[in-house]
């Protein structure tokens, strides 16, 4: 555990002293970002499901992790009505913060260095994006523009690769056939490139960053990113046990529910321009702290 977390953390500093050094100028992060979005995460996310376990894939993973966002967006929404009120839209992002998981840029890293398995990540990829994506965009778009764009919002995950590549790798896993390996192994290859992608690419992203610098923002940015890091992987531990799950699976669970809030929670507040400094801040503070919290998690039920 402590190797995986290790090469995970070496790989990210890397990409600091990268990003601190400008290689590959300013717009290196996006870059290396768009390519692991597009290319590598869908080519890995193909290969593991075309051959993973569907059972042990979809388990009771499914339930602990919409059981716990859920919640933890919840919990949120009901504090910030209660302490620090904001606007519909800026407490839909924050709910966000505190729920949706960065599935992709760390979730793969540590589903594959330190749970042994990058399939394990595929029912949570699946529910945000089929599920929890549309409901929030529907609420943004109701609450900024009073109109919602049904076809955008419906066809949003037919427009995300891993989504695509998730599905393909299922029915090929589904159906039993047999792909020649002249045409999986370039698949393959270019999975590989995905995960000290997407962690060079985060290292690169935290140079130079300064959260917390809008006082009237503090509260929602700090309860959110507590509710991410903090309460939504003990409500994945409270679910997951009382539906007897142990050992390894409720340590997988509990990781998976301590990742950072994902980055797609800025791209909404970006799209919609509202609450970027609260979903920017956010996700920088929950990627920083997610990795000792997954180290103390591992410490406790690993």
């Amino acid at each position: 555990m402590l190797i995986g977390f290790g090469i995970i953390a070496f790989v990210i500093v890397v990409g600091y002293v990268a990003g601190r050094l400008r290689v590959g100028g300013p717009s290196a992060p996006f870059v290396l970002n768009r390519v692991a979005f597009f290319v590598a995460n869908p080519a890995l996310l193909f290969t593991v499901l075309a051959k993973a376990d569907l059972h042990e894939v979809f388990s009771w993973s499914v339930v602990v992790a919409g059981a716990a966002a859920i919640g933890s967006a919840a919990v949120f929404v009901i504090l910030s009505r209660i302490f620090f009120p904001r606007p519909v839209a800026e407490t839909t992002l924050g709910a966000l913060g505190a729920g949706y998981v960065n599935a992709n840029n760390i979730g793969l890293p540590v589903a594959v260095y330190v749970l042994g398995n990058a399939s394990l990540v595929a029912p949570l990829l699946l529910i945000q994006l089929i599920v929890f994506a549309p409901v929030a965009l529907v609420i943004l778009d109701v609450s900024t523009h009073g109109t919602m764009s049904v076809k955008s919002i419906l066809t949003q995950p037919l427009r995300n690769p891993m989504i695509l590549a998730s599905v393909a790798g299922l029915v090929v896993d589904a159906t039993g056939w047999h792909i020649p390996d002249p045409v999986f192994q370039p698949f393959v290859l270019l999975g590989g490139a995905a995960v000290p992608t997407v962690l060079l690419a985060f290292g690169m992203s935290l140079s130079g960053a300064r959260p917390l610098r809008a006082r009237t923002e503090r509260a929602t940015i700090l309860v959110s990113s507590a509710g991410k890091v903090v309460f939504m992987p003990l409500l994945a531990w409270i679910v997951a046990s009382s539906l007897g799950v142990h050992g390894h699976d409720l340590f997988a669970y509990v990781a998976l529910a301590a990742l950072p809030t994902a980055q797609n929670v800025f791209n909404f507040a970006s799209r919609y321009e509202r609450g970027e400094v609260l979903a920017r801040d956010t996700v920088l503070l929950t990627s920083v702290a997610a990795i000792p919290a997954l180290i103390i998690i591992a410490w406790l039920l690993a």
